[in-house]
């Protein structure tokens, strides 16, 4: 008999079958309070990635753009209004709870005509070949079991020219603020979880999906080799989140 797969989970290994509910029951238990939280953990500083992210990707009215991991929409709703009516974007997610929530909040705001909702594993696309000018992932590729299948997905859903950004937490530049971002990320976060989303254990998983996410140069690396041309990283916040673009030849 084939001996089983396995990936980590956290620190954790586990069944590579098995990663894709573990990480699913994570997204299901914070989806409600995915928002307040992200403004409590960054103290509000996500916004200041997002809108970088935003800038770099050269958005423009008529694109057609994928939020890829696009949960509760906060990039999808800014390349709404970008794209325009003759443009659309599509939010993709596996987690149905985090779709749903980013529906209702997109719709609350008024972001209704050329966005679309579609459940996706990036691992493999349920798009056409070249139908995209921008796809974008923001906090969502630590958590795809193979980041290079994924990769691979996004390049061939892409067109020709078409840009890629990955916004993703990362690994801190200097030593001093690695051991302070340690001591918030395992002391502070998990019981930060617990106060407002009544779940410790979902937060201790997010931390520990950071420190096993590769680091900036490794995914620019796994980038080029997965075929994406112009790879490049720029680091934020002393890089404890980094934003790394390529583009399809």
């Amino acid at each position: 008999m084939a001996e089983d797969k396995t990936t980590h989970f956290g620190y954790k290994t586990v069944n590579v079958e098995d990663k894709v509910g573990m990480v699913a029951g994570v997204f299901h238990s914070v989806a409600a309070k995915y928002d307040i939280m992200n403004d409590l953990m960054s103290a509000g500083i996500h916004r200041v990635w997002k809108r970088f992210t935003i800038e770099v990707s050269g958005v423009r009215k008529g694109n057609a753009v994928l939020d890829l991991a696009g949960g509760t929409g906060d990039l999808t709703a800014k390349f709404s209004r970008l794209v325009g009516p003759e443009g659309k974007v599509v939010l993709a997610d596996i987690n149905d709870s985090m779709i749903r929530v980013g529906r209702d909040k997109l719709t609350d705001l008024g972001v209704v005509g050329n966005v679309e909702y579609v459940q996706a594993n990036a691992e493999c696309l349920p798009f056409d070949d070249n139908s995209f000018d921008v796809v974008t992932i923001a906090f969502g590729l630590r958590n795809v079991t193979d980041k290079d299948a994924a990769l691979r997905s996004i390049l061939r859903v892409l067109k020709p020219g078409g840009r890629l950004l990955v916004l993703e937490f990362s690994h801190p530049e200097n030593p001093m603020l690695q051991k302070a971002y340690d001591t918030y990320s395992f002391s502070i976060l998990p019981k930060l979880g617990q106060l407002v989303a009544g779940d410790a254990e979902s937060y201790q998983y997010l931390a520990e999906s950071i420190r096993m996410h590769p680091d900036q140069e490794t995914l620019k690396g796994m980038m080029q080799e997965a075929g994406f041309e112009q790879c490049d990283f720029y680091n934020m916040t002393g890089g404890i989140v980094a934003l790394h673009k390529g583009t399809k030849p």
